[in-house]
């Protein structure tokens, strides 16, 4: 094997596309059932925007709290959800990690700093506020992180948040997953700046722009502002530009984009054939140890099915469990 020439070793290599792929299986096995009709309620996949999540959430532990969105399932992977309780979740099953309640868009895990995906658009930017608040008041060198759409950016919650946090100076990094449109409205109809970076200097927040399929750019980034952040730097925006494979939500037409985006958007901008090209390139990783990577990713994923299919749904006795808290 040649020198690594990249910023992490050959395992966390492996460890970074074993997430990054587990993702994408997830992700198109939903696809698949969804259209069978097999799962409740709705989804909105997070397939083609692998590289975001876990390269910034690889510099991540289970005291730093993340906000997500209604496109959370990428976000849930990448910071530790087991992928079996999630799926679980997804089927509405008792065994999911919020017992069947929250289903796609509210999947949780306290115990890995998953404060939640969230249904309501902008919503995780004021929780992440309040992550930020506590680590800086309990003294710890967490974070808090949200992850936002171009469209939700656009939310009254968001813009305000970005205040909230330079004036208390919290360690909070609000990330913009920019895949070109807000439900069908193209980014450059509905947003008034020609960057993100332009709308956080608003607020005096530094502001990075990186190409979102390529995961070491992202990677590389979200370090230098995650470590700015727990020594005190305060907030920063960190903006993905990237692309989504599906629709809005499963369903979607997508009439909205020119004939022939989707596939060429997979051919080209892949952001897993583009990580698999560079480090097979550079000698680190061969394509027989990514092979053996997919083989167990799928066995996975088949295996998350069949246990949330045969796992049991929740009962009336589970109405009001897990809803009030006595303090």
């Amino acid at each position: 094997m040649s020198k690594n020439p990249f910023p992490l070793s050959k395992d966390d290599l492996l460890i970074a596309y074993r997430m990054m792929k587990t993702i994408r299986e997830f992700e198109e096995r939903l696809h698949v059932d969804f259209g069978r009709g097999e799962i409740p309620g709705f989804v909105h996949l997070y397939a083609g925007e692998e590289a975001s999540a876990v390269g910034i959430m690889m510099h991540l532990n289970d005291q730093d709290q993340i906000a997500s969105n209604h496109r959370g399932h990428g976000h849930c992977i990448a910071k530790g959800v087991d992928v079996k309780e999630m799926m679980a979740e997804i089927y509405g099953k008792v065994s999911g990690s919020c017992r069947g309640k929250g289903g796609s868009m509210h999947i949780a895990d306290l115990s890995k700093g998953m404060m939640g995906a969230n249904g309501i658009l902008g919503a995780g930017s004021p929780l992440a506020c309040g992550a930020g608040l506590a680590a800086q008041k309990l003294g710890h060198n967490g974070i808090g992180m949200s992850f936002t759409g171009d469209g939700a950016s656009n939310q009254g919650t968001f813009l305000e948040s970005l205040n909230l946090a330079a004036v208390w100076n919290l360690p909070v990094i609000f990330v913009v997953e920019n895949n070109g449109y807000a439900e069908s409205t193209s980014v450059d109809w509905a947003v008034a700046v020609d960057s993100y970076v332009d709308r956080a200097a608003g607020f005096g927040l530094p502001g990075v722009t990186v190409d979102g399929t390529e995961f070491f750019a992202v990677y590389e980034a979200a370090g230098e502002l995650i470590k700015r952040a727990r020594e005190g730097g305060g907030p920063s925006l960190l903006e993905c530009k990237m692309i989504r494979f599906f629709g809005h939500f499963e369903g979607d037409a997508q009439t909205y984009k020119a004939e022939g985006e989707n596939e060429y958007n997979r051919k080209h901008h892949d952001c897993l054939k583009i990580f698999r090209a560079h480090v097979t390139k550079a000698g680190v990783l061969s394509d027989e140890e990514l092979d053996a990577i997919d083989t167990q990713v799928l066995a996975l994923i088949d295996a998350a099915v069949e246990e949330a299919i045969s796992a049991p749904l929740p009962t009336a006795d589970d109405l009001t469990t897990d809803v009030y808290v006595s303090y």
